[in-house]
């Protein structure tokens, strides 16, 4: 019997989804409008892929897409379904922490499912990873970037990453060196107010040592991101981090001007004894967004005439 695919640092790849394959779209976090998944769905199909789309996902519960249990029950359905080769949230916002108990984690491992998704959805990535075992990517979802195609989202990411070959080279001209130098680990994280929040629960963010951190965010102010990053630290995450990749941190300078999020990110970092990047376009982005697979091998290299990730192995079989 053929052995499962695993990464190096361990964890179960997914099986990788090719053009033609059925795409499941789940609701896990807050509702969204109705235009923008159909817009979406459009997108999805332009690439070749074949959307289907649970009845659950309509619902609505106050501030979030149905209760927990009925959230989790659907992201379930989805992982088990014949038809379908990968999981795209349609939209983040509030909620996905609240569907963990609810998981199997040992059902997830063995459907071997893309489950893509950013921002509130950071919560699932860390649950997969540490529970369940398996890759996932770090992608681009329907509401605010395949409903508004190109100019939101990067086709050509949002597919490798969902493919055999590793992603290779990416940077941005906007990519920044604060602190140089090189290093390689499997890359973890996403949305700092998520797995800040996953401390102290049964569901925390807990990386290997040496890994690379890769961490965004939007709009917080620069003393909520200092304080993010603080309750990290006091965690042991960053302790035991070999590199740091940061998002570009969309509107999370001081009003008015004053103190920005990159200062905050140059000075919290300043002593870091690994390569330290800011500006990677992926997450909550102004710039088409980069999908990007999670825990698979990756290498830092925080060089002044060319930063960039390399992306040496992928999340897919």
């Amino acid at each position: 019997m053929a052995l499962t695919p695993t990464t190096r640092g361990g964890l179960t790849k997914f099986r990788g989804v090719p053009r033609g394959a059925g795409i499941a779209l789940v609701a896990p976090a807050s509702p969204f409008e109705p235009r923008e998944l159909e817009a979406g769905l459009a997108e999805l199909r332009r690439l070749g892929f074949e959307p289907l789309v649970d009845e659950d996902a309509f619902d609505r519960h106050p501030i979030v897409a149905g209760t927990p249990e009925r959230r989790a029950a659907q992201l379930m359905r989805a992982i088990a379904d014949d038809r379908t080769a990968a999981v795209v949230a349609i939209r983040g916002g509030y909620g996905s922490a609240e569907l963990l108990p609810w998981l199997d984690a040992d059902a997830i491992a063995r459907a071997r499912k893309a489950i893509v998704g950013y921002s509130d959805i950071t919560s699932l990535h860390a649950y997969l990873h540490t529970h369940a075992r398996v890759t996932s990517v770090h992608g681009a979802m329907i509401d605010g970037r395949l409903s508004r195609g190109e100019e939101a989202y990067d086709p050509r990411s949002f597919v490798a990453s969902l493919g055999p070959t590793p992603l290779g080279e990416q940077s941005s001209p906007a990519l920044e060196v604060m602190r140089s130098g090189e290093a390689s680990g499997a890359m973890f994280g996403g949305t700092l107010t998520q797995l800040a929040a996953s401390l102290g629960t049964p569901y925390a963010f807990d990386p290997p040592a040496g890994y690379v951190l890769f961490c965004e965010e939007v709009g917080e102010r620069p003393y909520r991101l200092r304080r993010l990053l603080t309750q990290l630290a006091h965690a042991g995450r960053l302790s035991g981090a070999s590199a740091v990749v940061v998002g570009a941190l969309e509107r999370c300078d001081e009003p008015g001007g004053g103190i920005t999020g990159r200062e905050v990110i140059a000075e919290f970092f300043d002593a870091f004894p690994g390569p330290v990047l800011f500006g990677f376009p992926s997450g909550h982005t102004v710039v088409p967004f980069v999908s990007i697979p999670l825990g698979v091998e990756v290498r830092v290299v925080a060089a002044p005439h060319r930063p960039r990730v390399i992306f040496e192995e992928a999340a897919a079989e």
